[in-house]
């Protein structure tokens, strides 16, 4: 038997160690889980391709100003979810709306500040993108039957918008850039690094993340045998 084989043997029976064991392992688990979802969904690209400038093979997506992300962004939920519902498809419009979505996981679901109004955001030009693909997917839907009374509402709601602030004309420096379904835009890390904002936010919620692990691991902890 191997030195210490038998200490093994009865500490492995103790139940006290079975739960400690098991509360660490699943504490050990969630945090694998999301550190493999962080790494899963941030950008991995060393460098951003530009839509205009990188690869043509997909389905090319028609710019989109300055002023029209601003205003299409409050709408973007709903013009996916009635893209989502829809029935009378095709595959450009699947592969419009499936680029909207996956582009909105790089810009980090739109949450970063400035990502829709400040260009200097390392994450306004893949907000560029998804916003223009979800344009894009809207006007599709255009001409689809049963959804064509909501998309007409969303249209009306988004150029009276643009007409009323004055919106439509307002650039930035990608308000020129058309994109295209082969071509996914990544935020440089680069420049997330050098944008205090979005430094500042992630370095935030991975500060929270760390907080809500340590306060989960006190609670499972089990209580000190004497």
């Amino acid at each position: 038997m191997r030195p210490c084989a038998g200490l093994s043997l009865i500490r492995s029976s103790h139940p006290a160690h079975d739960n400690t064991r098991g509360r660490q392992r699943r504490s050990n688990g969630a945090l694998l889980a999301i550190v493999c979802l962080i790494i899963s969904t941030w950008p991995l690209a060393a460098a951003a391709h530009g839509g205009s400038s990188g690869s043509q093979a997909g389905i090319p997506i028609p710019s989109l100003s300055h002023g029209e992300m601003a205003v299409i962004a409050p709408y973007y939920g709903r013009i996916i979810s009635l893209a989502e519902s829809a029935s009378d498809t095709d595959e450009t419009f699947r592969r419009l709306l499936n680029f909207a979505q996956i582009q909105r996981v790089y810009c980090l679901w739109g949450m970063m500040p400035g990502s829709t109004s400040d260009e200097e955001s390392p994450f306004n030009e893949c907000s560029h993108a998804y916003l223009a693909a979800g344009k894009a997917v809207l006007l599709q839907m255009r001409t689809m039957k049963d959804e064509k009374a909501a998309v007409g509402d969303i249209v009306s709601d988004i150029d009276t918008a643009l007409v009323r602030n004055n919106l439509s004309l307002t650039l930035c420096k990608f308000s020129g850039e058309s994109f295209n379904t082969a071509d996914l835009i990544r935020p440089k890390p680069a420049d997330v690094i050098l944008h205090a904002k979005s430094l500042a936010t992630i370095v935030a919620a991975g500060l929270v993340v760390i907080a809500a692990l340590w306060l989960t691991a006190r609670a499972v902890r089990p209580p000190p045998y004497p």
